[in-house]
Formats: C-alpha cells, sequence, structure tokens
C-alpha cells in the first residue's frame, strides 16, 4: 500500500505555542467566589462524548468479563447465540452505560420508525454488547475483555456460525487490536466480518483550543473534561494532544502513548487478517466541509470582568496564527498554532465541541457553529497514509477511491456530516444488506 502524497509534513512543525501574562489588578476580585460561580457552570455536559438519554434495551442476559461487561439480546427462538454480532462502546470517562449504547444503536433511522439493533434480531442476529469498566483505559487493555467476551461466546455458541465483531469510535480501534492480538498470538476468533463505525483508524481530532481551555479552567473545579484527556484512550487515539494548559511544543503524537500504541498495531500488521473488514464513516465522502467554519474564523466570544475566552477555529497550518486565548482573573493565555491542518470543518464524524465549551461560560453561539469535526472521513474509512506525518488532504474525495489505498475490503460514507457514533439510515442499510443476509 502507498501512502498519498499530502499537502505538507507536519513532523516537525505541527506545534502550539502558549503565551501567559498577567493582567493588572483593578479593584477588587473576589477569587473564591468567582471560582466557586465558574465551577458551578462548568459540570454541565462533557464537551467531548456523545451522549443520548433514556433506556430501551431489556430482555438480555448478562455476562460478567474480566474488566467489563456483555449484554446478550438473543433473536426469536434462540437459547443460545447462532448468528453472534458483537459490538464494543466507544470513548469516555468511566465505565460503559451499556443502556445508552443500546439506545444510540438502536434510535429510529428512517421515517418509519425503523431501528437496527431490532432489524438484526429480527433477521435472526444475536446482538452482544460490550461495556468496559474504564471506556478510557488503554486500548491494550480493554482489548483483552473484547478478548474474554470472543471466547465466552464461541463456548456458548449453538452451530458454527462465524463472529462479526467490531465496535463504535474507539470500540472498532479496540476490537480491531484485539483480533490483530488474537491472530498474532495464534489464539482463534472465528470472526468472518470486521465492522468498525465512524472508527478513528488515523487519529481523531479535538480543537487544541478546547483541550487547552479543558486544562485552564481545571484549576476552577472542572475536572471532567481534563480527566478524559488526560486518559490513556484518549492520548492514545488523538492525532494532535497537548498535555497541559502550559505545554508549548509538538502536538502531532505529542504523546509518547500514542507513539508506543502505533509501533503495537505495525507489530501486529495493523489490521487483523482474517475477517473481512468493513467500516463506515460519519463523514460525507465527497471532500465537502462544512459551509459555515471558516479555517481561523472566530468560533464564539465572551469576556466578562473576570472571566472570558476568545475561541477560534483551527487556522490552515501558518506560522504562529491565533486560536485564541484565555482569561481568569488576571491571567491571561494566547495560544497560537503552527503547521496544524484545519480539520475543524473537514468532512467527519462531528461532535457538540464549541457549543458545550460556549455553554459552560454563558456565551452565544450561532448555531451552525456549535459543532466540529471529531473523526475526519479520511481517517473512518483507514485511508492509507502516515498517522504520525498526516500527509493527507482531509478534503479528499472518497469516491471511486482504489481498493489498495484503503486498508478496509469496503467502506460506506454518510451522504451528509452527521453526529459521530450515529446510526443514520444510509450507513445502517448498508451494514445490514453486509451482516443480516
Amino acid at each position: 500500500m502507498a501512502h498519498e502524497a499530502g499537502t505538507s509534513d507536519t513532523r516537525d512543525v505541527a506545534r502550539i505555542d502558549v503565551t501567559t501574562r498577567f493582567r493588572e489588578a483593578t479593584g477588587d476580585l473576589p477569587v473564591l467566589e468567582e471560582s466557586a460561580e465558574l465551577g458551578c457552570r462548568a459540570t454541565d455536559e462533557p464537551w467531548f462524548e456523545t451522549s443520548v438519554p433514556g433506556a430501551r434495551g431489556s430482555g438480555y442476559r448478562e455476562w460478567s468479563l474480566r474488566g467489563g461487561t456483555a449484554r446478550v439480546y438473543l433473536a426469536e427462538g434462540h437459547d443460545a447465540p447462532v448468528r453472534p454480532f458483537l459490538f464494543a462502546d466507544g470513548l469516555g470517562y468511566g465505565p460503559s452505560d451499556l443502556d445508552r449504547l443500546f439506545d444510540r444503536l438502536d434510535a429510529p433511522y428512517s421515517p418509519a420508525g425503523e431501528r437496527f439493533l431490532e432489524r438484526l434480531l429480527i433477521a435472526g442476529v444475536d446482538v452482544v454488547l460490550i461495556g468496559f469498566a474504564g471506556r478510557h483505559n488503554f486500548i491494550q487493555v480493554n482489548a483483552g475483555v473484547v478478548e474474554d467476551c470472543i471466547d465466552r461466546v464461541i463456548a456458548e455458541r449453538d452451530g458454527h456460525a462465524p463472529l462479526v465483531v467490531g465496535g463504535i469510535g474507539v470500540g472498532g480501534i479496540i476490537t480491531r487490536y484485539a483480533l490483530a492480538r488474537m491472530e498474532n498470538e495464534g489464539r482463534t476468533h472465528e470472526t468472518g466480518i470486521y465492522l468498525s463505525v465512524d472508527s478513528p483508524h488515523n487519529g481523531a481530532w479535538i480543537p487544541l483550543i478546547l483541550q487547552h481551555m479543558a486544562y485552564f479552567f481545571e484549576r476552577f473545579d472542572r475536572p471532567g473534561q481534563a480527566g478524559l484527556l488526560r486518559s490513556p484512550a484518549a492520548q492514545q487515539t488523538l492525532w494532535a494532544w497537548v498535555p497541559d494548559a502550559r505545554y508549548s511544543g509538538p502536538v502531532a503524537t505529542a504523546s509518547s502513548l500514542r507513539a508506543e500504541f502505533l509501533r503495537e498495531l505495525r507489530a501486529l500488521g495493523e489490521f487483523p487478517r482474517r475477517p473481512i473488514k468493513l467500516g463506515v464513516a460519519n463523514g460525507r465522502g465527497d471532500g465537502v466541509g462544512s459551509a459555515h467554519i471558516a479555517p481561523g474564523g472566530i468560533a464564539f466570544q465572551h469576556y466578562g470582568p473576570r472571566d472570558g475566552a476568545g475561541v477560534r477555529f483551527q487556522s490552515d497550518h501558518g506560522v504562529l496564527t491565533s486560536i485564541g486565548d484565555l482569561r481568569f482573573l488576571l491571567e491571561q493565555h494566547t495560544c497560537r498554532t503552527s503547521g496544524v491542518p484545519p480539520l475543524d470543518g473537514a468532512p467527519g464524524g462531528r461532535l457538540d465541541f464549541f457549543g458545550q465549551a460556549a455553554d459552560t461560560l454563558d456565551a452565544a453561539i450561532d448555531p451552525t457553529l456549535r459543532d466540529g469535526c471529531f473523526v475526519p472521513s479520511v481517517s473512518a474509512v483507514a485511508l492509507d497514509y502516515d498517522p504520525v506525518v498526516w500527509d493527507v488532504n482531509p478534503h479528499r474525495s472518497l469516491r471511486g477511491l482504489p481498493a489498495h489505498e484503503s486498508w478496509l475490503d469496503e467502506f460506506c460514507c454518510n451522504n451528509v456530516d452527521s453526529e459521530h457514533a450515529t446510526m443514520t439510515q444510509t450507513l445502517a442499510e448498508w451494514i445490514l444488506a453486509r451482516i443480516a443476509k
């Protein structure tokens, strides 16, 4: 497989530079009171996770796994898994909520109210949802949970139908690693199809200004956002990452955890060899990005007497281009980047990054600017490019892509950019046609 020639080599130049200065005090600054007020505003919704309310799943068996849990939904007439579909949860902080995972996968996806998991069960496919005690844990550790579940399914399966194994978001990376490791160790996984749903095969993107913002305000009782960013799974997944609010330096695969994980994947052959490899992307595949997000443009601004932020979308490479500034009391940070591609508006699965951050500061934001790209389409379809250098045009059209340019055997992109980990009609029907025959 040959890497595509990219727009620039960012190995040495993709970096962030943070300047800190202290403003002159004017008047009374009630530090404790203001800190408490900001902390109260900061505990609402997570910026970097998908979230759905409710719990529809019922009638399941529950298995305890080493480091996780599985829920087994059997098709009608089955007393044990006959045609097993194993599907792993994705990135988040803390344990999996399998009720929410069921709801996300089984939300109505068509005007007729069709549901993905319901369609699988009607077709005689048994659904096994895999959850983790710590979604933020090392990918290698959670891969062990998947391997335990695979062994359990094989032991309890009625018949010899091959397994379908995959996951949503980072769950697709966890299962990719698990299957490849089992093959490398000479262990059987009896998997006929591997499936990833909007998985960041070459890395995910969280805007650097929002990473910095999470760390900057962490001291004021906001541990949740920064805790997820510091987690092993986030470090292994994010292409660009910063460790704290004062960091200046390289951002492309800045964490040693990601560098080591990529080395391990290469040693395992990148992907499992035996299954048919399928993948879908919540982003569109024609290379057209957001019409609303302009590289370097303002996402939102809010400057009060004691705290505030000016947040900009990621600029288009450049040298020392501003991505925003943050203020609290006397301290002000100004953030600039060099050599970083404009991924906020790239085609891909999206999250409500900017909206949640603006809401935390009670800042007004245009509704069309609330979400940004989390998993670029070029990453979700496992386009063959360097996951460190990112020598790729994120707006490349994936239509008619030659087979040798993706690690997947087949993939499907959504017709419009949609929320990360959402089962749309386009994606659901494509998957069902291949695993629910």
